[in-house]
């Protein structure tokens, strides 16, 4: 199954550096300079509350990225979303997406304890915001933004297509590196959290490298930072 879907992606294969590098300028100049430097200050400065800015926030990268892929690498090549993997993944995977959940958790409770003692915190001004104003409506927009909204189109564009391009012209574990970076050094200012992306990044890579499909790590991703969410606002 992992060399037929490795396989069929080279064959299938319709990109080139141009969509590759004109939506790496949008991730990295679009979202992390215009929208995190740009947008985020103004809402949270209009709504005078890091959770519900960094949700608002979170929504419009969604929106600016996934218009992005479809303008840029799907519609102008007659592609659809398929190819992004937003198709079905056999059911006989339901054990393994388990497991890589667990993984998931075991390595990332790792890092937060060993980069602890190097003076790193797991606390941001969305945590804190969470965590002075813990009731129903904050902890629902925790959920929403971070369990679904931040999976979706993160799976979908950084496992989706940048792996995917990635994975048609090298290695799989070169493939995984790289992507994992570039999604890692998305997340910046977010520097404290940077382990824990590295870690995710690999693991729903490798998901997306044996299903073919993103919405195991959708899934995963999801479950994963809603249990974060809960967590901190229970702490």
């Amino acid at each position: 199954m992992e060399m037929h879907i490795a396989e069929k992606w080279t064959k299938e294969n319709k990109w080139s550096w141009r969509e590759f590098l004109a939506l790496m300028l949008l991730e990295f100049g679009g979202v992390v300079w215009f929208v995190k430097h740009g947008l985020q200050p103004l809402y949270e400065a209009r709504l005078d509350n890091s959770l519900y800015a960094g949700a608002l926030t979170g929504l419009t990268i969604a929106v600016i990225l996934l218009t992005g892929l479809y303008l840029i690498a799907l519609r102008p090549l007659g592609l659809s979303w398929n190819q992004v993997g937003i198709r079905c993944f056999p059911s006989s995977y339901w054990g393994k997406i388990i497991l890589w959940f667990l993984i998931l958790t075991i390595l990332s409770i790792a890092a937060v304890i060993i980069t602890g003692y190097m003076g790193n915190t797991v606390d941001n001004s969305k945590t804190e915001a969470l965590r002075e104003q813990v009731n129903g409506l904050t902890v629902c927009i925790g959920i929403l933004s971070a369990g679904v909204i931040s999976p979706v189109y993160e799976e979908i564009f950084y496992r989706g297509f940048i792996y995917r391009w990635l994975r048609t012209r090298t290695g799989k574990g070169l493939s995984l590196l790289i992507s994992s970076l570039i999604f890692t050094a998305a997340h910046y200012p977010t520097l404290n959290a940077m382990p824990v992306n590295f870690i995710s990044g690999i693991i729903f890579a490798w998901t997306y490298e044996r299903t073919g499909s993103v919405w195991p790590a959708i899934l995963i991703h999801g479950a994963f930072n809603s249990i974060a969410v809960i967590l901190t606002a229970l702490s």
